[in-house]
């Protein structure tokens, strides 16, 4: 078998998962229902927020609060700066996706 296959949780709880973590990505899935948020942190890499469901409410350094929706992916460079949260009556449900691995910043 070529192929690796790696499995998600489904549904509706609070989720943040490694999904994977190889040498040259970084895949991480949340879920996150209405007031829930991310802790504060800047990105140790190139980050793409993809969102598969719901509204993502990000804060980016100092700058403005946004949100964003399904089909939107946001490119945060690395260093930047992050609050993340659901601020919506909907689940959010998102891919983050790092690039290169944070393990080749930490040497």
């Amino acid at each position: 078998m070529i192929e690796k296959i790696y499995n998600l949780t489904v549904g509706n709880e609070r989720v943040t998962e490694k999904v994977v973590d190889d040498d040259h990505v970084n895949i991480n899935h949340v879920i996150l229902n209405k007031e829930e948020a991310l802790p504060i942190h800047y990105a140790n890499s190139n980050a793409y927020l993809a969102i598969l469901r719901g509204r993502i409410t990000v804060q980016f350094n100092d700058a403005d609060t946004n949100e964003y929706g399904y089909g939107n992916v946001i490119a945060v460079p690395y260093k930047t700066k992050m609050n993340v949260s659901n601020q919506n009556d909907e689940v959010l449900e998102f891919f983050v996706f790092k690039s290169p691995n944070p393990r080749h910043y930490e040497k």
